[in-house]
């Protein structure tokens, strides 16, 4: 191997200082710094929205429900029950990948206050169902399940209590409606805490109570339940876990859905983030690969005396090309090892102190997250790399219409 060309551009990039070629590699450093730390902080905050508003959603609703099949999968309230099957959670249950299986059932009803009056669905749950660390609570996170009958406690959202002026402690009424009945049956509910999860479709629509409530409501026995809520250790095993289930486990007319099924247009907002995500990579490439093009072009023409030189003594225009290729693969790494540390820099200090802030109306968080994998920066990296050499090679071409004869006649 011929360690000439490289020799030579490692030394001309050293000694290069204090002229205006040190001013276009630097410039070409920062630019190239920029972009890379731009294209990691898009793909980490596109990465870590996406991410954050998944766990929303598994964190209230688990990753896979398991209820009787309807042809429209989003709505989960049903008129007919289906019989709490414990053997079938023990089936489910074993999967390694299953967190926990918890039975619910979902009735609409309206909650009402001297003041104001708001529509709600109730989602009942068991003593045994735990949430995530995505959904926060002010004050108690468990029901009064202690009650010999049920527990007469809701949770609303932060969303619904401030529409409704509601506190912790006060107390609501709820109204339900039966079918072909003009009298409501109403139940009077203190409110022992409040949660959030930052969803708008979940906060706005949901409440907790004891399932045991909505059992006495529907007239439903205590082993009467709407379906199954399956949580998974990792997302990743939703689409095979309700497979799984389906096929090994359930029994027509059981059904499983994925959240992706329940919440399909928001999985597909989610998706088209990865369009967000490309258009950023290909602008932020395009500028670094511009960027130093350019500047290898005009420290090509700066040094035309020095390539007439190398040629007259006998270098051929491959090693020439490979020089300045080297070139730009040394400024290419720099700025590219400049702009993980910006962007690791950002990354961290966003985790840390959550400086970046947002519109949680609007973008259902607080602040920006975050998440970068390590497998996503050396792609960015490797085709940031790849690709500025590669695109190199025409403005290298310069270098074969240099004439020794007309560049060296001249001190």
């Amino acid at each position: 191997m011929n360690y000439l060309p490289f020799f030579i551009a490692n030394r001309y990039f050293r000694k290069r200082k204090g002229n205006f070629s040190a001013f276009i590699i630097r410039l070409s450093v920062v630019a190239t710094a920029i972009s890379v730390a731009v294209m990691l902080l898009a793909i980490a905050i596109i990465t870590g929205f996406k991410q954050e508003i998944r766990q929303k959603i598994f964190s209230f609703w688990g990753h896979v429900i398991v209820a009787d099949y309807a042809i429209n999968a989003s709505n989960l309230i049903t008129t007919s029950p289906i019989t709490y099957d414990l053997e079938l959670v023990k089936e489910i249950q074993q999967l390694p990948y299953v967190a926990q299986v918890t039975p619910f059932i979902v009735r609409p009803g309206i909650i009402r206050v001297p003041e104001a009056m708001e529509g709600i669905r109730l989602k009942g749950i068991p003593e045994q169902f735990q949430f995530t660390d995505k959904v926060e609570f002010i004050g108690s996170e468990k029901l009064n399940f202690q009650e010999a009958d049920y527990a007469k406690e809701i949770i609303l959202s932060t969303t619904t209590a401030a529409r409704l002026q509601v506190e912790v402690g006060d107390t609501v009424q709820l109204y339900f409606m039966d079918p072909g009945s003009m009298q409501p049956r109403i139940r009077k509910l203190r409110v022992p805490a409040l949660y959030h999860t930052g969803m708008d479709e979940i906060d706005r629509n949901y409440a907790l109570c004891d399932i045991r409530l909505l059992q006495r409501i529907n007239n439903w026995a205590p082993n009467h339940i709407n379906g199954y809520q399956v949580d998974l250790h990792d997302a990743a095993y939703m689409d095979t876990a309700a497979l799984v289930i389906f096929k090994e486990f359930t029994q027509p007319p059981l059904y499983t859905y994925t959240m992706r099924e329940l919440f399909g247009n928001l999985f597909d907002w989610l998706g088209l983030q990865d369009i967000n995500a490309k258009v950023v990579l290909l602008i932020m490439a395009s500028v670094a690969v511009i960027n130093l093009a350019v500047a290898l072009l005009i420290l090509i023409v700066e040094q035309a005396r020095l390539i007439g030189l190398l040629h007259a003594l006998g270098m051929n225009f491959r090693q020439m090309m490979m020089m300045f290729l080297y070139y730009a693969a040394i400024i290419a790494s720099i700025g590219i090892l400049a702009g993980n540390m910006l962007a690791v820099t950002i990354y961290f200090l966003q985790d840390k102190f959550g400086f970046i802030k947002l519109d949680e109306a609007t973008y259902y968080m607080k602040q920006v997250p975050m998440q970068l994998y390590p497998g996503q920066i050396i792609a960015i990296n490797l085709g940031t790399l790849i690709l500025c050499v590669l695109c190199m090679l025409l403005p290298v071409l310069y270098i074969r219409s240099i004439q020794p004869t007309k560049v060296l006649q001249f001190r």
